[in-house]
């Protein structure tokens, strides 16, 4: 359950960048060495069991311009200190 939670969060912050930058699925997809955008696709919405290692958050973020931790963050519950 945690660890699907990690993946919905890092999937809809890579959505949510991504689409505040103005980049298509297909864009990301072909930057990462993928032919076609069907892997990502399925990636970013979770579907067909497909989600993204470490290794992709790598490249998305470095794709993306953005620290990699932000990918990580849960920005619709902030921790509080």
């Amino acid at each position: 359950e945690e660890i699907i939670n990690i993946y919905k969060r890092v999937a809809k912050n890579i959505k949510d960048i991504r689409k505040s930058k103005k980049i298509s699925q297909e864009e990301i997809a072909l930057a990462m060495g993928f032919t076609t955008a069907t892997f990502y696709t399925n990636a970013e919405s979770l579907k067909r069991d497909k989600h993204f290692n470490l290794e992709h958050i790598i490249k998305i973020s470095k794709i993306l311009d953005c620290d990699i931790s932000v990918l990580f963050k849960d920005i619709d519950n902030p921790i509080k200190e």
